[in-house]
């Protein structure tokens, strides 16, 4: 599946049509700020909490990080699992702010 942009983001949470989001940064990055709604898993407790998530298998999943490298690796990670629709925040939380 296509990545998502920070704008294509922000107006699917206007209309209401917003997909699960999964901030992967640490617990601390997300307790400074974050996207409204969005689930915190950082990126190093995905492995051991990916059962928390086996429920959006096949929904539209966004993961984010701060500027989109580890939210990458969790991408791939999510997809091995089996996971079929997920999306990576083209450049982070830093393009989501400045969107």
């Amino acid at each position: 599946m296509t990545d998502i942009t920070a704008v294509e983001l922000k107006a699917r949470l206007v209309q209401g049509t917003a997909p699960v989001i999964i901030d992967v940064r640490e617990t601390w990055e997300n307790e400074e700020s974050h996207i409204a709604g969005s689930r915190n898993i950082p990126l190093g407790e995905l492995p051991g909490r990916v059962e928390e998530l086996e429920e959006l298998h096949d929904q539209e999943v966004v993961v984010h990080c701060k500027g989109g490298s580890r939210s990458a690796v969790a991408k791939a990670f999510l997809q091995q699992q089996g996971f079929t629709q997920v999306r990576n925040l083209i450049g982070g939380f830093q393009a989501y702010e400045k969107a």
